[in-house]
């Protein structure tokens, strides 16, 4: 088992189907997650601006914020910050328009995106245009393993998040031809069941360095 885990994909405050808890760090204690990256649901289901604000005022340290970013629209001037996320299909902008191209270049920060949010062309553009933008595939599933090596096959600019690879091998198909360090734990929870990742990155059948990697380091790293 990997000595500290550190989630690059969880979520705090409401949703519109569900009631969750506020606070995630009960459950996270439960899975043995010391660390996690999060964005406020406010910002992905309504209002951007006032979510990654309510996100901003945790200041909890085991709680890494993830504001969202709309380009043009939201702020991107936060202190401290150090990933944003993309929402481009649920917040209606182009992500490799000119607009788009310009806020990310003047952040400078890794932006994670959901894989449902966007494509592995769109990707794959966005990583020829800003090649010096960090990018994490949130969600990329188990059924697109073979677009998602072609897209880090030709953008070493990007890196991707195993909770929902959960076939088997899949994990270890993607470090034998990518590296550990391209990939990072994550589990979208509480919308998303983190049991199941938890479960997963404990029964990899990888070097321990290479599942410390995974757990925490290859994380870190990309911060």
């Amino acid at each position: 088992m990997p000595k500290y885990v550190f989630d690059a994909h969880r979520l705090v405050g409401p949703v519109p189907f569900d009631d969750l808890p506020s606070d995630p760090r009960g459950e996270m204690d439960r899975l043995g997650i010391d660390r996690a990256c999060v964005t406020h649901t406010l910002s992905l289901h309504s209002d951007p601006q006032a979510g990654n604000e309510a996100l901003l005022a945790l200041g909890d340290p085991h709680l890494v914020p993830v504001p969202v970013v709309v380009p043009g629209e939201t702020r991107d001037d936060w202190e401290g910050v150090r990933m944003i996320r993309l929402c481009p299909e649920r917040h209606r902008f182009d992500l490799t328009g000119p607009r788009a191209l310009r806020s990310l270049e003047a952040l400078g920060l890794p932006a994670a995106i959901d894989l449902d949010e966007t494509s592995p062309a769109q990707l794959r553009h966005l990583a020829e245009r800003l090649p010096g933008q960090r990018l994490l595939v949130l969600n990329p599933g188990y059924r697109r393993l073979r677009a998602l090596a072609e897209l880090m096959e030709e953008a070493p600019n990007v890196w991707a998040e195993i909770g929902t690879v959960n076939t088997q091998g899949g994990v270890e198909w993607l470090a034998a031809r990518f590296g550990a360090r391209r990939l990072v734990f994550g589990t979208g929870a509480p919308v998303s069941d983190d049991c199941g990742p938890r479960f997963l990155l404990d029964h990899l059948d990888l070097p321990a360095e290479d599942v410390e990697r995974i757990a925490a380091g290859t994380l870190e790293a990309l911060l």
